[in-house]
């Protein structure tokens, strides 16, 4: 048993599996706490504000992820973040308070981007060219089980407050506890790499070389934090139960798992650009027809599947995209940026949600999802494409 955590397949799905669960916490959390924060009467604007709690601490540790990465290694990264996001969740059951809920969110988010940010590069790092879509496919693939699962798990809060925490915490534990048993590796450093002058160096390389690769992320980022964190509010004041509310995130989650590993695969033989301008194009498409449907509800849990088969990869193809641009010693930083443009797009999707459904004067939420969609495929259009090697 203990050779295969230590052989490349074990490692492999060993990651894919913590992923899975990381995505379970997140996929619940959003959702949970913006309906406890609604039914308490917490405003709109509030509730958004709160939910950023998770992308701010992934931005304040984004900086010293690196450094420590390449000294410490993988496997010590991903234990102290899953440790973080494990005693966060039980201390939700101590205490309900906005302040005190929004401090250990911003916990969490550091334990998610240490584990994110290792597990991913990890992957990155060791898939071979020719399958790099794919182990990239699988690896958002398995993060959208996992967040396409948390939102069921929502009207656990109707037994009892704490119930959906104490079980989310408890699967992690399960989930982390299997890191223990990987041989832990580090990041390939090179001499182009060793003469970069620091972190800030490094950043404006990986900028430079890969700009338009960070904008998917940062789209999806948008997409997923205000849809799970403000649409369960804006879906409430349109009479929509909570129970069919995760339904309709549960399957925005579902069509993302259906078409995750298809759409790597065809990038891996027509190029990420071609796939990430027919995803945003199509998921921007059908968020708009969303917003004329909203009354049917289960009509608008058919659009949300259709419009997760769209856009549900866009993260995991913006990944590949710039692991195609990056030489390989600078993909630590790529991966980290594109961490940070997920962060900052998923700190503007609840406060600018927020904003919008309290400022709107009852235009749909969905419309300014389409509207962000629509604004960052226009560089990805005009980019150069890039050439990927065949299967």
């Amino acid at each position: 048993m203990k050779s295969y955590f230590k052989s490349a397949r074990g490692r492999f799905w060993t990651l894919v599996a913590i992923v899975s669960i990381s995505g379970f916490s997140q996929g619940m959390l959003l959702p949970l706490i913006a309906v406890i924060f609604e039914q308490d009467g917490v405003s709109s604007a509030l509730n958004g504000l709160s939910a950023t709690g998770l992308y701010v601490g992934t931005l304040l540790i984004a900086p010293f992820m690196e450094p420590y990465l390449r000294k410490f290694g993988y496997k010590p990264l991903i234990l102290i973040g899953g440790g973080l996001v494990i005693l966060s969740l039980f201390l939700f059951t101590l205490w309900k308070s906005v302040l005190f809920w929004f401090l250990l969110r911003i916990l969490i988010g550091i334990g998610d981007q240490a584990l994110h940010f290792s597990t991913q590069t990890w992957i990155t790092s060791t898939s071979p060219q020719h399958r790099l879509g794919r182990n990239i496919a699988i690896y958002g693939m398995s993060f959208s089980i996992g967040f396409g699962a948390g939102p069921l798990f929502v009207p656990m809060v109707e037994v009892f407050e704490a119930l959906p925490f104490i079980v989310s915490g408890l699967l992690c534990l399960l989930a982390w506890s299997l890191v223990f048993l990987l041989k832990n590796d580090f990041p390939e450093v090179t001499g182009s790499a060793m003469t970069a002058k620091g972190t800030v160096s490094r950043f404006k390389a990986a900028l430079l070389i890969a700009w338009v690769a960070f904008l998917p992320p940062l789209g999806y980022g948008f997409l997923e934090a205000s849809l799970n964190a403000i649409y369960p509010v804006y879906a409430l004041r349109q009479s929509i139960e909570v129970g069919m509310v995760s339904i309709m995130l549960a399957a925005f989650s579902a069509g993302a798992i259906l078409t995750q590993l298809p759409l790597g695969n065809l990038s891996d033989h027509i190029g990420r650009k071609k796939v990430l301008l027919l995803a945003l194009t199509g998921g921007a498409v059908v968020f708009v027809t969303s917003s004329f449907y909203e009354s049917n509800a289960w009509l608008t849990v058919g659009l949300f599947a259709l419009a997760g088969m769209f856009v549900g990869s866009t993260f995991s193809l913006g990944i590949s995209y710039m692991a195609d641009l990056m030489p390989k010693e600078l993909l630590p930083t790529g991966n980290l940026l594109c961490g940070i443009a997920f962060s900052i797009g998923s700190l503007a999707g609840p406060t600018m949600g927020g904003l919008f459904i309290q400022h709107s004067g009852g235009l749909s939420f969905l419309l300014l999802i389409a509207g962000i969609l629509l604004v960052i495929t226009l560089p990805i259009a005009l980019k150069n494409p890039v050439k990927t090697s065949s299967a």
